[in-house]
């Protein structure tokens, strides 16, 4: 190089849209028929090779096609395929919530759209074995009366399952990402419920409405389930009363 000379430097591409190469690398594989639900990826080495990107690349649009619940990466095996239900990251949801302010009263807007209407799906869909893993749900709740977190975790099974028992998978999908978020909502206030005996009970009458194939009865009860449910979490939201007489604590001038 002569002096005085400036080398001229190659820019790297950005890796986002390195990394959406990859992925459309793996969806023309599924579409064609050439990878299938529990199928092993090849490994990272010598599928960097057939679609000519740089192992970071690929890493990234792997971790992209994780996150969007294509594949699954098993410890000291490999990456595969996703078998079963697609499941969609929670992250990405998390990230808008909190970027956009999901309010309460939107969250339960959009549970009542999916889920009222899942509920019935169950009630004509629902498998014997999906019929089970609800009754199993209700009987963990009414087990769990006393242990307001692990109600809520059963609670949220529960509505996981009954989208299960629709038998389709796109709203599988979004109210099992949606349950996620409910739950990082709910573990904060759960435990100033006030009544999860009457929650459970509610929770009993969807199941036999789904078991006995009564659709618009699982409908009116899931809807009126979560009408109730959102009454309850504003319940549990509001802050604590004061012991009459008990002044709030001035702060502390800083």
């Amino acid at each position: 190089m002569k002096k005085g000379q400036t080398a001229e430097i190659e820019r790297p591409k950005p890796v986002g849209a390195v990394g959406a190469k990859v992925v459309e690398h793996v969806r023309r594989l599924i579409e064609g028929g050439s990878l299938h639900p529990g199928d092993r990826l090849p490994a990272e080495r010598d599928l960097a090779l057939q679609i000519k990107v740089s192992r970071p690349s690929l890493r990234s649009g792997l971790r992209t096609l994780q996150a969007m619940g294509v594949i699954e990466a098993r410890q000291g095996s490999g990456t595969y395929i996703a078998d079963g239900p697609p499941k969609l990251g929670d992250g990405p949801l998390r990230f808008l919530a909190a970027l956009h302010g999901f309010t309460r009263d939107e969250m339960f807007e959009a549970r009542r759209v999916l889920e009222v209407g899942t509920a019935g799906l169950a009630a004509e869909r629902a498998t014997p074995e999906h019929i089970a893993l609800i009754a199993d749900e209700v009987t963990s709740m009414f087990a769990s009366l006393d242990d307001p977190q692990t109600f809520l975790v059963h609670d949220l099974q529960f509505h996981r399952v009954v989208a299960a028992g629709s038998g389709n998978p796109v709203l599988t999908t979004l109210i099992d990402t949606l349950a996620e978020l409910v739950f990082e909502y709910r573990r904060v206030t759960v435990e100033r419920a006030k009544d999860l005996k009457e929650s459970a009970e509610l929770h009993r009458q969807i199941y036999r409405a789904i078991k006995d194939r009564e659709a618009d009865e699982a409908r009116r009860l899931m809807s009126e389930h979560l009408s109730m449910a959102r009454q309850a979490q504003a319940s549990e939201e509001e802050p604590a009363p004061h012991n009459e007489g008990e002044r709030p604590k001035a702060r502390r001038a800083k």
